[in-house]
């Protein structure tokens, strides 16, 4: 019991600390400690053993995919093609579907494996402009944006490139297109359940005469330069290329079990997309050939802190499941009523929501109850590939409470505080993942996948 306790008082406390905005790295093994000690472990050698073999373990199955991710990104801005793309989508909606343009500009760049933070920093210039055409509050930018990037895109749509949609395919064995169905209707759910609360709260601020105000100097946006833009169809082909080779190599690339006890797995697919999208992007914008050795400097050195944060977490779950109270712990999330999907959907959710952090709460989750839940997929005739999609969709929901990384870089890139747009976010990002999850865990237990 005392160690059942030592391991809910450093949930607690990695919670506390995440929430203060102190970062990951430090705050995930100081938790760690008050777990291993509370379970009866040495400190250090619980940190140099099981912390370190899961945050290391996780770095070196994820950091190539980390790392192309950052430089794919960034190469897509600094050439200009994810603006010109996003552009060319603005335009033909128009500004009187400023929002709807916005967010499936923002939903085509992180379907085609552009990170998220990139969009926020490429889209919110055009959100600008057209919400100032369109007469729109500046208030509704941010949860326009995390709508296109941080829901959808990011965890439903089956054989999205994004990390959250990728991680559960080391732990079930499966592709980024598991659950397809579940993820299509998951999808549905969030894209239009998500419009529909956006254009009901545009109605209701305009009705108290709420419009588009001019942000101040900081925050106005850079001027559009289209005179150097590759063109748009250009631009589109190496997103297309990066869902195509992540989607179509396991069709035809099956591994061995020799192969997979040597460790190869279906994550390996990710390296080959990315990459074959970087070289696209290098021949298409060869002129621009002097942006591409800082492009591919910033991508690394972002990549380093994004994969350290994530990692951190599953060092903290690598301890969490060294511990005598893992056991009861284990009791506890898989006696949750109903499907065992349920339990493994509470469990992401509360872990992403205690790190902020949709891809560190899965990691958390899914190092110390993987296994768990695949034995679950073995014998309770569920789909490995259930288990896959429920993960995912759970990682998007509870991470985006106001201390996520991502809420606080959007929030400060647009200009707005919690105050002025944090319930636009909060319910697109957090409310609707929860609510869209409910019908593919209904859809599951039809046999329906």
């Amino acid at each position: 019991m005392t160690s059942l306790f030592g391991i809910f008082i450093g949930l607690a406390l990695l919670m506390y600390l995440a929430l203060k905005g102190y970062s990951i790295v430090w705050v995930a093994p100081l938790c760690a400690a008050v777990v291993a000690f509370a379970g009866g472990l040495d400190i250090i050698s619980t940190y140099m053993g099981p912390y370190m073999t899961g945050l290391v373990g996780f770095v070196k199955s994820w950091f190539p995919a980390f790392m192309l991710s950052a430089i794919f990104g960034n190469l897509m801005e600094t050439t200009g093609g994810a603006k010109s793309i996003a552009i060319f989508l603005t335009s033909k909606l128009g500004a009187k579907s400023a929002i709807a343009a916005i967010v499936l500009a923002c939903a085509v760049l992180t379907l085609g494996g552009v990170s998220l933070f990139v969009v926020v920093f490429a889209i919110y210039p055009l959100a600008l402009a057209m919400f100032k055409e369109a007469n729109i509050s500046r208030k509704l930018i941010p949860g326009a944006i995390a709508l296109g990037a941080f829901t959808f895109t990011m965890t439903a749509v089956p054989g999205t490139p994004q990390i959250q949609n990728l991680i559960p395919t080391t732990y079930f064995g499966t592709t980024a297109t598991a659950g397809p169905i579940m993820g299509l209707v998951a999808t549905a759910v969030l894209f239009f359940g998500g419009l529909f609360y956006m254009e009901w709260k545009r109605k209701k601020i305009e009705a108290k005469g709420e419009f588009y105000t001019e942000p101040d100097a900081k925050h106005a946006g850079t001027v559009i330069d289209k005179s150097d833009m590759p063109n748009v169809w250009v631009a589109m082909i190496p997103l297309l290329v990066v869902i195509g080779v992540l989607n179509l190599m396991p069709l035809y690339v099956k591994f061995t079990p020799e192969q997979l006890a040597a460790g190869r797995s279906n994550s390996e697919f990710i390296i080959y997309a990315l990459l074959s999208g970087i070289l696209l992007v290098f021949l298409f914008n060869f002129k621009k050939r002097n942006l591409f050795i800082k492009s591919l400097t910033v991508g690394s050195q972002g990549a380093i802190g994004a994969i350290l944060n994530t990692a951190a977490a599953v060092g903290f779950g690598a301890v969490v499941r060294a511990v005598p109270g893992f056991t009861d712990l284990t009791n506890i999330v898989l006696a949750v009523p109903g499907n065992p999907l349920i339990s493994l959907s509470v469990a992401v959710n509360l872990m992403a929501g205690a790190t902020g952090s949709a891809s560190g709460g899965m990691g958390i989750a899914l190092a110390a109850l993987g296994s768990k839940y695949m034995e679950l997929a073995k014998t309770s005739g569920i789909e490995a590939q259930a288990f896959h999609r429920i993960a995912s969709l759970s990682s998007g929901g509870l991470d985006t409470l106001p201390h996520n990384g991502a809420v606080l870089t959007l929030l400060n890139n647009t200009g707005m505080s919690h105050k002025d747009s944090y319930i636009d976010i909060m319910v697109v990002s957090l409310i609707m993942p929860i609510v869209a999850t409910i019908p593919a865990i209904i859809l599951a237990v039809m046999g329906i996948y």
